[in-house]
Order: structure tokens, then C-alpha cells, then sequence
């Protein structure tokens, strides 16, 4: 979860400076590639370490939770969260009025789209 909400805020900072999402997401995932799957390869070793150890109960533990570090990092991270925020376009961009007061910042609409007028 924590490197899902760094990738995320480094996307958001790369659609800050080119307002395009592609180009946005793109960046998010170049920023951030090398750092998330090295934590999640550190975390999946650790994991592992677990099932090494002699009581059988921990092992089956170990093993779940490090094919769940897997999954996550390879799957969700590098597949269905791009594919998800580019199919939303704009709408990842928008903070709703009440929620950027109670945050203490301003809210963002939606961007405009471009009329083809």
C-alpha cells in the first residue's frame, strides 16, 4: 500500500507538470519502477525467510504473504492501476470542494476537455 501511494503522488506530480495523463502515468511508473520492485523483493525475501522456519504453522504464512508481495507488485502495480487510470482520463485528477477544505487545500476541478470547434 505505501509504494501504490508513492507511485500515485508521483504521478500526480508528472500530470502537474505536462497535464496529460498518459504522459503522466508513463512518468509515474519510470519515477518509480527501480525503488517499488526493489521494496517488494525485499519484503518477498523477508517473507520467504518465514517458511524456512521449523514450525509448520509459519511456513504456509510465509509463503502466502510473499506470493501476495509478488502479485501486487508485478500485477496490480505495473498492469491494472495504468490501465485502470487510463481509462479514467481526468476523473483522477478531480478533489471534490468539501474534501479539499477538510484537507486544507484547494480543490481541483475536473478539467475542461478541448471543444473541436
Amino acid at each position: 500500500m505505501d509504494y501504490e501511494v508513492f507511485m500515485l503522488t508521483r504521478m500526480r506530480e508528472a500530470y502537474d507538470e505536462t497535464k496529460d495523463t498518459a504522459t503522466a502515468i508513463s512518468l509515474g511508473l519510470a519515477r518509480t519502477g527501480k525503488l517499488v520492485t526493489s521494496a517488494a523483493l525485499v519484503l518477498t525475501f523477508a517473507f520467504f525467510v518465514l517458511s524456512t522456519s521449523p514450525g509448520t504453522d509459519m511456513k504456509p504464512f510465509g509463503i502466502g504473504l510473499a506470493a501476495g508481495i509478488i502479485f501486487d507488485a508485478t500485477v496490480i502495480r505495473a498492469s491494472l492501476v495504468p490501465a485502470i487510470m487510463r481509462l479514467m482520463g481526468r476523473w483522477n485528477w478531480w478533489l471534490p470542494p468539501r474534501l479539499a477544505r477538510l484537507l486544507r487545500t484547494r480543490e481541483t476541478p475536473l478539467p475542461q476537455l478541448e471543444s473541436a470547434a
